[in-house]
């Protein structure tokens, strides 16, 4: 039985400086798709060469992960608990903030001296309560590191990025049962999958437009399912690229202030205390 589409959410416009920004969660209709908290779109752009590139200098982080997608250009990451890389096209971060950490995204210098296209996904996951205080973990992995499936002859390719897909784990292991993979679909070709009905669907267009269980979704859409069924169908009506992600909803409070995800206010004012106070370390350059 296929999944009833429930809703198309289209991204809304949401520019940072000259970085252009669609923002897909949270909108207006819905808040979140548990335990998926929010997701911005930026790009796609050039960048000219001499330029100031990416402007997310050092900030906080507790209670949540993020799962950024390079689709174009490069993006280096620094934190406090010193790890540090530079991912280029295809490849991706995952960073599991837990107790709280203060990292940087910004373009390499490399970019930034010689400029070019860039594109990124950013998706906040949430993390159950149990796990909102661990240890923060980044890995970096890039492009080729990144397990993938050809299917259809090679019309659809699948970018494991976490979980299990059809026996092909993630180049990711996340704490809990999060699976997320990109997508390619030539113009034509049909991809299928079957997702636990009790989990949670994500579903975003990030490049053409597609028919999903006999719905149309056009670029910069996210797809809200129903709770029946497990069958999504895609079919790609020109060249396109989904985002794809399922877990079980944790059913827990979400409490989002800035940048902390935690379950109550009391917690929330806990995290702004300790980063005032030092707790989540210091930033050196």
């Amino acid at each position: 039985m296929m999944r009833t589409v429930k809703f198309t959410h289209h991204a809304v416009n949401a520019p940072i400086g000259d970085l252009i920004t669609f923002r897909a969660l949270p909108n207006q209709a819905i808040k979140e798709i548990d335990p998926f908290l929010f997701l911005n779109h930026h790009g796609h752009q050039v960048y000219p060469e001499n330029n100031r590139g990416l402007p997310f200098g050092p900030h906080p982080h507790r209670g949540f992960e993020t799962v950024t997608f390079i689709l174009a250009g490069d993006l280096a990451h620094k934190d406090n608990s010193g790890a540090s890389s530079i991912i280029e096209e295809g490849g991706v971060q995952w960073m599991t903030a837990g107790k709280g950490l203060i990292h940087a995204e910004v373009s390499s210098a490399d970019f930034m001296k010689r400029g070019g296209q860039l594109e990124i996904l950013q998706l906040w996951v949430n993390l159950p309560a149990r796990y909102k205080m661990v240890e923060p973990v980044y890995q970096g992995k890039q492009k080729n590191e990144i397990p993938t499936i050809d299917l259809e002859d090679g019309d659809v390719r699948v970018s494991v990025v976490s979980g299990n897909w059809g026996g092909t784990q993630g180049a990711f292991k996340p704490l809990v049962d999060i699976a997320l993979a990109t997508v390619f679909i030539k113009k034509g070709a049909v991809y299928k999958t079957a997702i636990a009905a009790n989990h949670n669907i994500f579903f975003y267009v990030i490049r053409g437009a597609v028919k999903v269980n006999g719905e149309m979704a056009a670029m910069r859409d996210l797809v809200e399912f129903a709770k029946e069924g497990k069958l999504v169908q895609v079919e790609a009506l020109e060249d396109s690229m989904v985002l794809l992600g399922h877990a079980e909803p944790f059913k827990e409070p979400i409490l989002a202030h800035g940048p902390f995800v935690m379950n109550t206010m009391e917690e929330i004012h806990q995290a702004y205390d300790d980063y005032n106070n030092g707790a989540f370390g210091t930033w050196t350059v």
